[in-house]
């Protein structure tokens, strides 16, 4: 029997949890408007389908048998991600090329280079939530402005374009948008894409978007101008919307849990939060689609060629299979664990070391600043954000 996802009335990320332990770790279910793909949500089969990218699955739009004989409607949501011009619809020599590209520029000395004003911009911003007090909604003061000014300001995008870039990913992620509402949001964000990438090629600066055009291999080969807004798109959409989640996923899960809180303090590695975290707290719900080139057989289940498979991401970390009886349970004494929240093979994340930078200097700079910080609601009123992408909670008010 096929199951909806989202269901109404449950958090996306605890159905695929509960379909994983009810129905087992690949299942058919129906996305919104209708359409039917395979769920895969352990550790195991996940894993298994991410070691065969690019060799028995395939990311590009046109392996997928559903979007092109009639079954998906023309103005399915979705389509815009799946067709995209980006590293996430690429297979093989196209996708290395552009990874390639991207490394040249995306270097981690520049991420490094970051520390100092990604601290300062914590400072900045726990200022103004102190300015606030008690009840202030740390969502919209701190774990949303800072990681949508730093990937911001790492391209060089304009101040003013910043917030309508957040609100545009929202409406995108949302499966509650309506078909033109997406739509809308989608060509908006590409048009302000490309006026940036315009104005970078008469105006060059110290920032990466300038660092992306200037980048070119050893044969010359450059980005064109559709590639350049493709790899924007997923960079400062993915590199905020799923940092802005991790935060206060983070936040919740030591605030509800003050002997953690207490280990943290104790040992002072925030790094082990943020691996924990990653593991057990992941704010990618799913990722969405792969097709296999072939029939194939996952955990044991039959999916045929062409079909699309959506990768449950936020059933691997808490898998009792691959982490034990306690796997739900957010604990920084548990030993570092290998975790698949930054994938794995051709398609890890190249966003990864600024994320873990991002999230260890944040979570450091709060908890030292507020140590007796707490929520101001009980953690079954937090509502959270309606979407199969990505999962956090749309406010969360707290108590300094």
């Amino acid at each position: 029997m096929e199951s909806q996802l989202p269901v109404p009335g449950e958090r996306c990320s605890r159905t695929l949890r509960r379909l994983r332990d009810e129905a087992g770790p690949v299942v058919p279910v129906i996305l919104p408007g209708g359409v039917r793909v395979w769920c895969v949500m352990s550790y195991e089969a996940v894993n298994e389908v991410l070691a065969g990218d690019g060799v028995l699955y395939s990311k590009q739009a046109k392996n997928y048998t559903a979007l092109h004989d009639g079954t998906i409607p023309a103005d399915w949501p979705l389509r815009q991600i799946l067709e995209g011009n980006h590293l996430l619809t690429k297979d093989g020599a196209d996708h290395r090329r552009l990874r390639s590209l991207v490394n040249r520029a995306f270097t981690p000395g520049r991420v490094e280079a970051l520390a100092p004003r990604i601290q300062a911009l914590a400072d900045e911003l726990l200022d103004g939530l102190a300015a606030k007090g008690d009840g202030a909604d740390l969502v919209h003061a701190f774990s949303e402005p800072l990681p949508i000014t730093v990937v911001a300001e790492l391209f060089g995008v304009q101040a003013q374009e910043r917030g309508l870039i957040r609100e545009w990913t929202q409406t995108i992620v949302a499966h509650d948008s309506a078909p033109e509402e997406a739509a809308k949001a989608g060509a908006d964000l590409l048009a302000c894409l490309s006026g940036h990438i315009a104005r970078r090629r008469r105006d060059p600066a110290d920032d990466l978007t300038t660092a992306l055009i200037q980048a070119q291999d050893e044969d010359g080969d450059r980005l064109s101008d559709d590639e350049m807004v493709g790899i924007l798109w997923l960079v400062i959409v993915a590199g905020h919307e799923t940092v802005v989640h991790l935060l206060a996923n983070t936040v919740i899960a030591l605030c509800t849990d003050p002997g953690q809180l207490a280990l943290v303090r104790e040992h002072g590695d925030w790094s082990l939060v943020v691996e924990e975290a990653l593991r057990a707290r992941n704010p990618v719900n799913s990722a969405i689609l792969r097709y296999p080139l072939r029939d194939v057989t996952i955990a044991g289940v039959p999916v045929p060629a062409g079909e699309g498979i959506v990768i449950g991401f936020s059933g691997t970390g808490t898998d009792p299979a691959r982490y034990g009886p306690d796997a739900g349970r957010f604990d920084v004494a548990r030993a570092p664990e290998t975790h698949l929240a930054f994938g794995r093979g051709p398609h890890f994340c190249v966003g990864a070391p600024l994320a873990r930078l991002e999230l260890r200097i944040a979570l450091s700079a709060l908890f030292e600043r507020f140590p007796r910080l707490r929520l101001a609601v009980p953690e079954e009123e937090i509502v959270y954000t309606p979407s199969i992408i990505t999962e956090g909670p749309v406010a969360l008010p707290v108590l300094l």
